[in-house]
């Protein structure tokens, strides 16, 4: 399934593999303190940074593993971030997913376009159950993009992950196939 990612198209947006050639575009959101700020990563410091990601990827598509589509702008060709799996569980049929978008594009709706792309994908062509996503308790634009997708809040995890230093509550949002 990953190792065959099809690209999939929205009215603004194609959603593909990211490849090689896609380091500058990726370093261009990645290394903003703000984007990494709402993240489980740091910002990278140098194109290295996000040439070593872009090949993490690449090598999970290979080992079809989950790994996320680069979301880019249809009119301009411009890769703005990455939407899709941070987790597959098979045997449950659910996945979580997960987004990170250049700060330029926030606020223009692109991150819900590919979520609910996503989220199609996943209820139609893979027959899942459930999707999942998470974002920290303080993160009122990540919990919005969600509930535009009509996922619903099952709860508030606490302390649920450690991620620069520090333990975060989290924010869990579902949707069901049937819903």
């Amino acid at each position: 399934m990953f190792h065959n990612l099809p690209t999939i198209r929205t009215e603004r947006l194609q959603l593909r593999r990211l490849r090689a050639d896609d380091a500058e575009a990726v370093f261009a959101y990645a290394s903003d303190p703000e984007v990494a700020r709402w993240t489980t990563w740091d910002p990278h410091e140098s194109l290295d940074d996000s040439k070593a990601f872009i090949s993490s990827v690449i090598e999970a598509y290979k080992n079809n593993k989950p790994s996320p589509w680069g979301v880019v702008l249809k009119d301009t060709g411009l890769l703005i971030g990455t939407c899709g799996f941070c987790a597959y569980h098979p045997k449950h049929q659910r996945a979580e997913d997960g987004y990170a978008l250049s700060r330029e594009y926030w606020g223009c709706g692109y991150a819900t376009e590919a979520l609910k792309a996503v989220i199609d994908f996943e209820f139609r062509e893979m027959e899942l159950n459930k999707i999942e996503g998470y974002c920290r308790i303080n993160n009122t634009a990540s919990a919005r993009v969600m509930e535009k997708v009509n996922m619903h809040l099952e709860g508030i995890l606490r302390q649920h992950i450690y991620v620069k230093g520090v333990f975060h509550d989290m924010k869990m949002y579902s949707l069901i196939k049937s819903e």
